[in-house]
């Protein structure tokens, strides 16, 4: 047995229910894993709202670390004994113990911790596949200025710091000066508080009048219309999430008026569908980390039973950095 968050239904976080539910053997290509730690993200709260949805009732969670127990027929990847992390699909991360597919669990090398290594995964592959794999025309080179909202959340701070080590001049947001400060400390070139200042107008005295070449949103609807006119012609738009809302349907003519700029929607899961690329990237963060370049900033700390009120922090902006629940 083992203890789960499960919905029953949309909602709030008052949804979130501990349960208890039954664990079996891992089957082909599975294995069995007990969680030490596990990562809260903001794509849960998607889960839940059903902004994302899923068929009910459902586990809620993405991303946790912990220790292999068991593996099906025709993983080699992995051993029962293995510490490992993973950002997957399905979710259902939010629980001791679970059996899920292995495809993406990797590895967790010795040097990281378990609540270092649950709080990293999702955030930290996401900041890869958008500073290393989600570029402009012609790539991004070292001295370009890049823009990047909600620069003091999880992803955020993980992107300021290896967009330094880049070379890049990471342009950060933040709703607060306290989380300004903090994205600045963690590798931001520049920081705009976008509650007290227009951050249109900022990029482009910083950039002096030019733009920058690409601009990673992950808070959607808010940012959208203004975010557009920070990129230079030919820049990129790479909205990756959806914290103020899912951005309106708009009219592709204004990508033309605007400089014939480039929109994607980029996820996690279409860069890790397979046991290479996962591995690849995730081999680039646990680099990033054990050298040092990048900290893993864990802010916040809650109990299992009290996801509720961690949901509720996130929502909120109350939180910075990673947060983890604990088992």
């Amino acid at each position: 047995m083992s203890r789960a968050i499960q919905i029953a239904k949309n909602g709030g976080p008052e949804e979130l229910q501990l349960v208890d539910v039954s664990v079996g053997e891992p089957g082909p290509g599975e294995i069995r894993i007990r969680h030490k730690a596990v990562g809260l993200n903001f794509i849960d709260v998607y889960h839940r709202t059903g902004l994302y949805p899923l068929p009910m009732p459902a586990r809620i969670g993405m991303e946790a670390s912990g220790v292999v127990e068991a593996v099906g027929p025709g993983v080699t990847h992995l051993k029962a004994g293995d510490r490992a992390a993973y950002a997957s699909q399905p979710p259902g991360s939010y629980c001791d113990l679970r059996v899920m597919p292995a495809k993406t669990v990797c590895k967790l090398p010795d040097a990281i911790d378990f609540e270092t290594g649950a709080a990293m995964m999702l955030k930290g592959l996401t900041a890869q596949y958008l500073l290393k794999k989600t570029q402009p025309q012609g790539g991004l080179k070292e001295g370009d200025f890049v823009l990047f909202h909600a620069a003091a959340g999880g992803v955020g701070l993980i992107a300021c710091q290896w967009a330094k080590a880049m070379g890049l001049q990471l342009i950060g947001t933040a709703g607060s000066d306290a989380k300004c400060a903090l994205a600045k400390d963690n590798g931001a070139a520049h920081v705009v508080n976008y509650a007290k200042e227009d951050f249109l107008a900022r990029v482009k005295e910083i950039t002096g009048g030019k733009g920058v070449k690409v601009v990673y949103d992950s808070v959607g609807k808010d940012t959208w219309d203004k975010s557009l006119d920070c990129l230079q012609p030919f820049g990129l738009m790479a909205t990756f999430g959806n914290s103020s809302g899912p951005v309106p349907p708009f009219a592709p003519g204004i990508l033309g008026v605007k400089g014939s700029l480039y929109v994607t929607r980029a996820t996690l899961f279409s860069h890790i569908a397979t046991r290479e690329s996962t591995q690849a990237m995730a081999d680039d963060l646990f680099e990033a980390v054990t050298s040092g370049k990048v900290k893993i900033h864990i802010e916040q700390r809650y109990p299992l039973e009290q996801v509720q009120q961690a949901h509720r922090d996130l929502e909120a902006r109350k939180t910075t950095g990673s947060t983890v629940l604990t088992l």
